[in-house]
């Protein structure tokens, strides 16, 4: 037997999308969803909120266009869900299109544990010699994990999305939309979106530094298949912001 479900919807949404010239049925069908306005309904990808509104992310920028330019090692440490596999995935091409020098390391859950540990340090170091760590989708809260690599003199740049306890990580930097004091009005990035964002904002930083011009610059969309695999892998809300990612 079919049965056929009506959505509840806010009336008041409804008919400001119909005002906004969405035909009735479909304006029905968004407030349905949670949609308030039509120009949530956008998926060009200019009209993506700017990487600017996440809060550290242009120190991110700057630091890392440095430790390109001096030829540091970078290791990204990654998760090991999709999210995470797309977001390493995601860092590593888009890094080495921005010139850095890079390698990873997927840590055994059953054998490290979750986030930056001490011992996944350690392993870091004596595998890969890294000058600097880049967490993706995992970090924010690594608080022994990055002061063991501090102890090394090695710096840790923190990209995560996951909500922070109550003390944050001694990091180098730190760029996660759900930080205390981030304004980034998308809480709901995944970690792939996160170092998405991240890149988005390093390529800016070297395009001012002149190393390229809008014309010669890296095409960063190209890794926009992984961004929208790890974001639908990792169920978070597709809210405006990652319905334009995926």
């Amino acid at each position: 037997m079919i049965r056929v479900t009506t959505r509840p919807y806010d009336i008041g949404q409804a008919e400001q999308l119909i005002a906004e010239g969405v035909h009735p049925v479909l304006a029905r069908v968004y407030a349905a969803r949670g949609l308030s306005t039509a120009r949530e309904l956008a998926s060009e990808l200019n009209a993506l909120f700017a990487p600017s509104g996440l809060l550290h992310i242009e120190a991110a920028a700057s630091y890392l266009a440095d430790a390109i330019a001096t030829n540091k090692k970078l290791v990204i440490v990654a998760d090991y869900d999709c999210d995470g596999a797309t977001a390493c995935a995601v860092g590593l091409r888009g890094l080495r299109l921005l010139g850095a020098q890079v390698d990873y390391i997927v840590p055994n859950r059953f054998e490290y544990g979750y986030g930056l540990t001490p011992e996944i340090v350690e392993l870091t170091v004596r595998e890969k010699q890294p000058d600097i760590i880049v967490t993706v989708d995992n970090g924010i809260a690594s608080i022994d994990g990055v002061a063991e690599a501090k102890r090394r003199g090695i710096d840790v740049v923190v990209t995560d999305h996951h909500l922070p306890g109550d003390a944050l990580p001694d990091a180098r930097v730190i760029v996660n939309p759900n930080q205390p004091q981030c304004g980034f009005p998308s809480k709901n990035l995944a970690g792939v979106g996160v170092m998405f964002y991240v890149l988005l904002a390093l390529r800016a930083e070297m395009r001012k530094r002149g190393l390229f011009d809008a014309q010669t610059q890296p095409r960063l969309d190209s890794l926009l298949d992984l961004v929208a695999l790890g974001t639908v892998a990792d169920v978070v809300k597709l809210d405006a912001n990652n319905r334009i990612l995926v």
